[in-house]
């Protein structure tokens, strides 16, 4: 692995990431968990805080970027529910079928290889009547909009471990074998290429 996707990227995500709006949206999602919870690209456990010991059991988080965990570790450590940090990435979820009651999913869809297969595995891993939680940046629905989206994201992926700014996240979803239930959109501040959000669930 190269020095900057070593040391630079992982600080350059926790910081963007841990922005206040990003935050924000983040608490929106998260206390949403319950039961047994995976979330999907835990990285540095920015989600961690808004877990609600009262209604959550227990954490799996995976994240193929190691690098990312220590911090995430440090984090578990400030809260009450048990959380097991796995270096593995979505399509090696060695996990039974039918195990989670939750999936937690935030910023994460955008850098994943390849989505459907991704999410195909989610749902295998979700249990019957289990949500999926999502909060995650994608394609905008201003023309203008889009277009820069498809104009930057050849440029920005390398910057930014491979994050697509033009993903169509409920066709992504719903593609992949889930059911969106609830969906909320909005621009958070800042540049819009970069800040259109979806969030909501589905089954």
């Amino acid at each position: 692995m190269n020095p900057y996707k070593r040391y630079v990227l992982p600080k350059m995500i926790d910081i963007a990431c841990g922005m206040g709006n990003v935050m924000k949206a983040r608490s929106k999602i998260v206390p949403q968990a319950t039961g047994e919870v995976l979330e999907i690209g835990i990285g540095s456990g920015l989600n961690l805080q808004f877990y609600d010991p009262e209604t959550v059991s227990s954490i799996v988080g995976i994240d193929p970027a190691a690098e990312m965990q220590t911090l995430g570790r440090a984090r578990a450590s400030d809260i009450s529910i048990p959380v097991e940090m796995m270096a593995v990435d979505v399509y090696g979820i060695h996990a039974e079928t039918d195990r989670f009651d939750t999936i937690v999913m935030t910023f994460t869809l955008c850098s994943i290889n390849d989505p459907i297969a991704a999410l195909q595995e989610m749902k295998r891993v979700l249990k019957p009547g289990g949500r999926l939680l999502f909060c995650e940046h994608g394609l905008a629905p201003d023309l203008s909009v889009e277009r820069w989206q498809h104009r930057l994201t050849p440029l920005w992926k390398p910057m930014a471990g491979g994050c697509h700014l033009n993903r169509d996240i409920p066709a992504l979803i719903e593609e992949g074998g889930f059911l969106v239930e609830e969906l909320s959109t909005e621009y958070l501040p800042g540049p819009r290429p970069m800040t259109y959000v979806y969030s909501g669930w589905a089954q």
